[in-house]
């Protein structure tokens, strides 16, 4: 089996003529002859063997091979083959190998096709193989210009597109990071689209994808809600204990900063990372833990160990 003769007989156009065997027969024919031809592009099957191939009468079956002879898309080679000598070998012609030098088959100006849509030259399997996606030049005017202009043939664009933001995704991570936290008050508030644009200023030069920037924010609004507009923050403060020693609750700088650290604390890290973990998604964890006064107070320990002096407020328990 010729893969480039098979090929090649797919994209011949026939002719049909007054009298002679309608087109889709002959090109019946001719891919069975194609699909039998050697590495040469020369086939030599018996009748009985195309009559079974195509599923025609012998008589239809010669016919057909004399007027594809005619059109000058086979030849009789003079050769013959099998046990009686007596097989003729028939030449395809025009099938280009795909060592040999990319070429364009041209036909027959008598031939009908020529005023159909689809008339013109056919480009051969080495045209297609000087491009690395073996992709046939399409018209200018064809309906399906623009269609090799693929994501993974375009210049990368910035992950942080302007559509980056989804509010049922949003909504989502939310309730996993707090379900304590009202989201629609959240987002029915003037900060928050403050709090977006200072965001995505924040990390315009960073290539992260939806699904990513939708994490960080998150963990961003949360924080901002917390430290900035949750009208809880008033209550935060809180009297010196009664143990002589003033307690106190990290600020926003420290919290990022120890965050930072512990993420990166072997102890720490191979308790509470999750398996793959980068280290900024679990400095972006361990964030949102230390704004909770009673979770600050658990790692107390931990935060010491990284550079924490004092008495963090609340009960480890």
């Amino acid at each position: 089996m010729s893969l480039d003769a098979t090929i090649w007989a797919w994209k011949v156009r026939q002719k049909q003529k007054k009298g002679g065997s309608i087109k889709p027969l002959k090109k019946l024919v001719l891919l069975s002859l194609s699909d039998r031809a050697g590495e040469d592009h020369c086939a030599y099957p018996s009748v009985a063997r195309l009559v079974e191939d195509t599923e025609m009468d012998r008589k239809t079956v010669l016919k057909i091979i004399d007027e594809l002879i005619e059109d000058g898309l086979i030849v009789d080679t003079g050769e013959r083959k099998g046990r009686t000598k007596q097989v003729k070998v028939y030449q395809l012609m025009g099938v280009n190998g795909r060592e040999t030098v990319p070429t364009t088959v041209l036909f027959d100006a008598g031939n009908d096709d020529l005023n159909s849509p689809n008339s013109g030259t056919v480009p051969t399997t080495e045209q297609f193989q000087q491009f690395h996606e073996r992709v046939p030049t399409i018209p200018l005017k064809s309906p399906n210009v623009g269609t090799r202009n693929l994501s993974k043939n375009l210049s990368l664009e910035s992950k942080n597109k302007k559509d980056w933001f989804c509010f049922k995704k949003l909504r989502e991570e939310i309730y996993l990071a707090d379900d304590s936290i009202d989201f629609e008050s959240i987002m029915n508030s003037k900060w928050a689209e403050r709090e977006k644009r200072a965001f995505e200023i924040y990390n315009a030069e960073k290539t992260m994808s939806d699904d990513l920037m939708i994490y960080h924010f998150t963990d961003w609004l949360i924080n901002a809600y917390r430290t900035k507009y949750s009208n809880n923050q008033n209550s935060t403060s809180e009297k010196p204990s009664s143990t002589g020693s003033k307690s106190q609750q990290l600020s926003e700088k420290q919290i990022h900063s120890f965050a930072q650290k512990l993420s990166q604390h072997p102890e720490f890290a191979s308790k509470f990372s999750e398996p793959g973990e980068s280290y900024d998604k679990l400095a972006a964890r361990i964030a949102v833990k230390l704004e909770d006064p009673a979770q600050a107070k658990k790692w107390e320990s931990y935060l010491k160990q990284v550079g924490f002096s004092g008495s963090l407020a609340g009960n480890a328990a």
